[in-house]
């Protein structure tokens, strides 16, 4: 069963996405900041073959434990492990920043359905699954209308 590491502060996110991703047969773990979720990670076992993370978190945000997944030599065996952001900064600076630090894809929570988010990951995991190589993933960012 594949597993997925929800970092996420809002308990309510937290129980829509821990309830939509067991609805759709995965295990799920759960972190509620960065530094939680390193020190879940360093623990956890079997590996996740996914980590969904919030970027706006307490204590430590998720850029910065991205950073510490893809960068620390102390998570060498994590650096591989696909990470998408799920946040609601819809900036595109963020976006990229969080690219360029090895998330593989950034998703706005406005712009997408629980529903469709899991979606989004089956294919993420079936590709690191099927094949240990990355896969590409094109990134798509919506633009946001302004409300009135």
């Amino acid at each position: 069963m594949a597993k997925i590491f929800l970092v996420e502060d809002d308990p309510l996110m937290v129980n829509l996405y821990e309830r939509a991703f067991k609805l759709s047969g995965y295990e799920v773990e759960i972190a509620f900041d960065g530094q939680e979720a390193l020190r879940k990670l360093k623990k956890m076992k079997p590996s996740p073959t996914l980590i969904l993370m919030d970027v706006m978190m307490p204590v430590m945000n998720g850029l910065d434990a991205l950073k510490e997944i893809k960068q620390n030599p102390t998570f060498e065996n994590f650096k591989r492990l696909p990470v998408v952001m799920l946040t609601n900064l819809a900036g595109q600076e963020d976006a990229e920043k969080a690219l360029s630090l090895g998330a593989i894809t950034y998703l706005v929570k406005s712009q997408y359905e629980p529903k469709e988010v899991v979606a989004k990951i089956k294919e993420i995991a079936a590709g690191y699954t099927r094949d240990k190589n990355v896969p590409e993933v094109k990134v798509a960012v919506k633009k946001l209308s302004p409300k009135k």
